[in-house]
């Protein structure tokens, strides 16, 4: 038997990582090999209740916190030392993918089953999480459960959130963990010795590179907004163009003079306008009222700071007619990953012999909320033309079993260290 990290590299089995994967992409799934799994519902404990029964076959002990984060937890031979925590979220966007989320906690899973299976015993104890609320695809902003593990906020921050049928966050988490209420509960936070997250890559630089491992270095900055307007609405054959407080129209030259403020050659910059709501919506009658988010994302923090801090007066000083609100509702600074995790990352990926290269992720990740609480790093591994957020989204098995086998390496030397 081999023995080490590349001993639990190699006894990570490929087709029951895909098997665990695409029994979780039958809890939720929808046409075209797509999963709607979004967080706190029936669906989210159906898929959690299968993941505890297999991290029980692994020997793994399961606990859930306050915020409904859960933990699968294979000990140590030094119980009280930090563990190195790994894993990743399981809900998904509505119109999401198989692997976005879920990959990391199933790759997470797998090395405990590896463990397991070899009999190999590993210094500090290795937990596997699966965070609650990454996506905020119904409660946003995401990445609630580790904002709030990391002390960045607190579960009440968010209670008064609510879903698109005005259920809260507060009465959501409250029929969760009264289903899960048979679960060892733990506090809130921590302090891991280290934390690493595999994911698809949801970009196509590896794919394009033909490598099989992204080492990433860290993840760019992301400021969200919403904009309101507020007009008159009037009849569209009869209400002179001259006398209209159009919303619509406000709308159309608020965003035109973002455009300008984002533009940017290098093609670094992120800008999006992803949801615009309209009142009252009908072909022939003037818009009362606009509602429209702003996604804007830099790797560079001066960047984010200045451009960010300018969408209130761009946006004011572009509306002619109606009155206009901008609120920012989610901020997270460009972080770098620690060296010690990107290393350990880098070396199991060459001693594997897999290609690789460093790069940094554009898509937030629950990793960007770990960083001051622990030394954090990523694996990516490539997903098919960059797709994610689309049921589209694909890796193959080989890929996820490489992306998985480097975890098991780069966890193992961590958990020894």
């Amino acid at each position: 038997m081999q023995s080490g990290a590349s001993g639990l590299a190699a006894a990570v089995n490929e087709a029951r990582l895909w098997e665990s994967l695409m029994d979780m992409a039958r809890i939720g799934a929808i046409p075209g090999d797509g999963v709607n799994r979004a967080c706190l519902t029936a669906l989210d404990r159906q898929a959690r209740r299968e993941l505890i029964a297999r991290a029980e076959r692994a020997g793994a002990a399961v606990s859930v916190d306050p915020i409904g984060n859960l933990f699968l937890r294979r000990e140590g031979s030094a119980p009280s030392l930090a563990p190195v925590l790994t894993g990743s979220h399981m809900d998904t966007q509505p119109n999401g993918g198989r692997f976005d989320g879920i990959y990391g906690v199933m790759a997470g899973l797998e090395v405990l089953a590896a463990l397991h299976e070899t009999g190999t015993q590993t210094k500090r104890p290795i937990e596997v999480v699966a965070w609650t609320n990454e996506e905020g695809g119904r409660f946003a902003p995401g990445c609630m459960g580790s904002m709030s593990y990391a002390g960045l906020k607190t579960p009440e921050d968010f209670f008064l959130v609510t879903d698109p049928e005005g259920v809260t966050f507060a009465a959501a988490l409250a029929e969760h963990r009264a289903a899960e209420a048979d679960l060892t509960q733990r506090p809130l936070g921590g302090k891991p010795f280290a934390y690493v997250e595999a994911h698809i890559e949801q970009g196509p630089r590896l794919e394009a590179a033909d490598l099989d491992i992204g080492v990433v270095t860290g993840i760019q900055g992301s400021r969200w907004f919403t904009v309101t307007l507020r007009g008159e609405t009037a009849h569209a054959g009869t209400a002179p163009l001259g006398l209209r407080k159009d919303a619509v129209q406000d709308a159309v030259r608020a965003i035109a003079a973002l455009n300008a403020l984002m533009h940017d050659p290098p093609d670094v910059l992120r800008f999006t306008v992803g949801r615009i709501e309209v009142h009252p919506n009908t072909s022939n009658s003037v818009a009362d009222f606009v509602r429209f988010t702003i996604d804007f994302r830099h790797p560079d923090e001066g960047v984010l700071r200045a451009r960010g801090d300018a969408v209130a007066g761009i946006v004011q000083a572009a509306v002619r007619d109606c009155t206009v609100e901008v609120e920012e509702r989610f901020t997270a600074m460009p972080v770098e990953f620690a060296p010690m995790v990107v290393d350990a990352v880098e070396r199991a990926a060459a001693a594997s012999a897999l290609g690789h290269m460093r790069l940094p992720s554009g898509a937030f990740h629950d990793a960007q909320f770990l960083v001051p609480v622990c030394p954090t790093g990523m694996i990516f591994v490539p997903c098919r033309k960059g797709i994610s957020h689309n049921p589209a989204e694909y890796s193959t098995p080989a890929q996820l079993a490489a992306g998985t086998r480097v975890l098991a390496a780069a966890v193992a030397e961590l958990a020894n260290g």
